[in-house]
């Protein structure tokens, strides 16, 4: 395919997963049962940090994590006690466990008490246009107290050439707006320009089968080349192709 072609043949893939019907299946699905901000965008951030594995075992887990934060996200964060966070002990996803629960739910406190929360955090680290560098800003900011050493892991540097999946695709949750009701487009100090591809093994393979992608590995320097190739079809909403490229990658074995 040519470029042209390519384009129309991406653009064809987006409107047909772009869709309500894609939330049906989706982690996205968890942060949408909520209808306040800092609800969803709280939520949306917990599940995305443990979005690896199993789609169905990731919204479960999700889903847990909401009944123990009492269906409330914020007021949990906000407003908990010491004695509160002892039934968050037990969850486990992966190596996501109770503890680093407890942590990430300090870390939010403190986001919010002393930060003025996650959309400011994320948007006042944008430098020369990269949010690349805000989400190594905003992990220093979350484990800037105190904080267990084996929590760190669970929030990616893309400094350390890590292509930062989770975290990008939250941000695409929160800054893109899609029109179509999938994205909630929430963060109106973010362009959706900035935003960049969920890199994983689905999205990355088939954009090495598109020729979007030269890098074998999933890292950060590929990131920066895939976001370069999707950045020449569409400078506006570029990480809308992500669900061209995971939609042809999951659901159609590309």
């Amino acid at each position: 395919m040519n470029k042209k072609e390519l384009k129309e043949f991406l653009d064809t893939k987006v409107e047909q997963y772009n869709h309500p019907r894609f939330i049906e299946s989706d982690p996205i699905q968890v942060p949408h049962q909520f209808s306040k901000k800092e609800d969803i965008e709280i939520s949306g951030f917990l599940t995305a940090t443990i979005a690896w594995g199993n789609r169905k075992s990731i919204i479960n887990n999700a889903n847990r994590m909401m009944a123990l934060l009492d269906q409330a996200p914020y007021d949990f964060i906000k407003n908990h006690s010491e004695s509160d966070l002892e039934k968050l002990g037990g969850f486990v996803h992966r190596t996501f466990n109770g503890l680093d629960f407890i942590q990430f739910v300090k870390s939010l406190k403190h986001i919010y008490n002393n930060h003025g929360g996650l959309e400011t955090v994320f948007s006042s680290g944008v430098d020369n246009n990269n949010l690349q560098l805000a989400i190594h800003r905003f992990k220093s900011i979350f484990f800037e107290i105190e904080h267990l050493e084996r929590t760190k892991k669970h929030v990616s540097d893309p400094l350390k050439n890590s292509a930062a999946k989770r975290i990008n695709m939250y941000l695409r949750w929160m800054a893109r707006q899609d029109n179509n009701g999938v994205d909630f487009g929430i963060w109106n100090s973010i362009s959706p320009a900035l935003l960049s591809c969920p890199l994983d093994v689905h999205s990355g393979n088939v954009a090495r089968k598109l020729k979007l992608l030269k890098r074998k590995q999933n890292d950060g320097k590929a990131l920066l080349e895939l976001d370069t190739a999707l950045r020449k079809l569409d400078s506006n909403d570029p990480v809308k192709y992500d669900f061209a490229l995971f939609g042809l990658g999951v659901f159609e074995g590309f």
